[in-house]
């Protein structure tokens, strides 16, 4: 009798000892939630959605971007995009004040620190102003690109996603470097940095299957890749590349930048991915100016800061502190010419399907 209460004990006990965690996880990402909602400022713009619905959204998280933001204005306006949402992190150095001088603009402020809310500021920005519409994750230093952007636009694309069911489009990152030493190219504008970051390395990269849950690689985010869908499963992560070669940084160079909002789309829930989508049947590509604008003081500053919590940035100081001289241009690279070359090279995906649609939609 007793050894049958036991275990009658036991079968109700332990269903209970397994939910634990899970509440407890739960009361925390909701605690969470009330923090950011709490910390967050509007500071410029219209406090509501305001895009149509066929227009795109670029939301970025900055924190003292103004650098960059004269060419980033200009190349997104180029393909057509009017609608910008920064969730700014403390800037002092103007950005604010220079996004404030754009029509289409939108300013939220929070200082909750960006390692550990970073993500939580792209998808509150996205929920709150891209809901039942697109939205292109761009951080300040990188320039999204796709084939036929020149020629047809940001509408040709969206097309295509639209008449296909698709509702995210991955991207490769692709960094970018000079030919001199980072020291000589450190104070460089980024008018200058865009005409002569021109070159890049593809030596050290090593590729994951998009559907690989089991790899160290893609650990840290296979959770939420399991529900995408990738047509024909010829989509997959990179990694490395030049920051692996030179600083021993794993890093991931995927992305899922363009996202279409619908229920049941959870975007931006890791800075590499958005969850449960339909990706597209191609890549595009992020131009990434990650070693520009004094990037020696900037890993400096982050180290101390404590903002990037993976340790990539004592990775690069770690080996810019050894070598003054450094320069990431080796017998190796190889100067940028277009997406075609990276389509050549395999770096991208490319869809016959999307060039046919795209040579179409030119002529019209």
């Amino acid at each position: 009798m007793e050894t049958k209460l036991v275990l009658a004990c036991m079968t109700v006990s332990a269903p209970w000892h397994s939910l634990m965690p899970r509440i407890a996880g739960k009361a925390t990402r909701v605690k969470k939630k009330m923090r950011l909602r709490a910390s967050m400022r509007h500071l410029h713009g219209p406090r509501r959605q305001y895009a149509e619905t066929d227009d795109v959204t670029v939301v970025t998280v900055v924190k003292d971007g103004r650098f960059f933001l004269d060419e980033f204005f200009a190349h997104y306006r180029s393909m057509g995009i009017r609608h910008f949402v920064f969730v700014d992190n403390g800037s002092s150095d103007g950005t604010i004040r220079r996004i404030q001088q754009e029509p289409g603009t939108v300013v939220l402020q929070s200082a909750l620190p960006t390692a550990e809310f970073e993500p939580d500021f792209r998808r509150y920005a996205a929920e709150r102003y891209c809901t039942g519409r697109w939205c292109l994750y761009a951080d300040i230093d990188e320039l999204f690109d796709f084939e036929g952007r020149e020629d047809t636009g940001l509408n040709c694309l969206i097309r295509y996603m639209n008449t296909n069911g698709f509702t995210a489009l991955a991207a490769q990152m692709l960094d970018l470097f000079p030919a001199v030493t980072l020291r000589e190219a450190s104070d460089w504008p980024f008018s200058k940095v865009l005409e002569d970051y021109r070159y890049f390395d593809l030596e050290a990269i090593e590729t994951v299957p998009y559907h690989e849950h089991s790899h160290p690689l893609t650990a840290g985010f296979s959770y939420f890749l399991q529900h995408n869908s990738v047509p024909g499963e010829h989509i997959q992560f990179l990694f490395g590349g030049i920051r692996s070669k030179i600083f021993g940084e794993q890093c991931c160079l995927t992305k899922h930048p363009l996202v279409f909002l619908e229920p049941g789309v959870e975007a931006g829930v890791h800075p590499h991915c958005s969850a449960r989508v339909r990706c597209a049947d191609f890549t595009a590509l992020l131009r990434h100016y990650k070693f520009c604008n004094s990037p020696i003081e900037r890993d400096r500053q982050s180290v101390h800061d404590g903002t990037i919590p993976h340790g990539a940035d004592k990775l690069r100081l770690a080996v810019l502190d050894q070598q003054d001289d450094l320069t990431l241009h080796t017998p190796l690279a190889q100067e940028y010419s277009g997406i075609e070359d990276l389509y050549d090279k395999g770096f991208l995906v490319r869809s016959q399907k999307f060039s046919a649609f795209s040579a179409v939609y030119a002529e019209v």
